[in-house]
């Protein structure tokens, strides 16, 4: 793994780039990727659209 050398960075800067690099993310899992990088815990909070019933099926007569 290479390394990097940054002088004069905040103190929560380098917090938040040590925790943004040192996440393990299964890349098989689309899902855990998004909440990885986009979910509550990093601010993106959104809100789901409320849920509708399905079309009707098909009628084969």
């Amino acid at each position: 793994m290479a390394s990097i050398t940054i002088r004069n960075f905040d103190d929560d800067v380098k917090t938040r780039l040590r925790d943004a690099g040192g996440r393990k993310v299964d890349s098989r899992d689309l899902a855990g990727i998004a909440r990885a990088y986009f979910g509550p815990d990093n601010g993106v909070d959104l809100e789901l659209p409320p849920r509708e019933p399905g079309r009707e099926p098909p009628s084969f007569d």
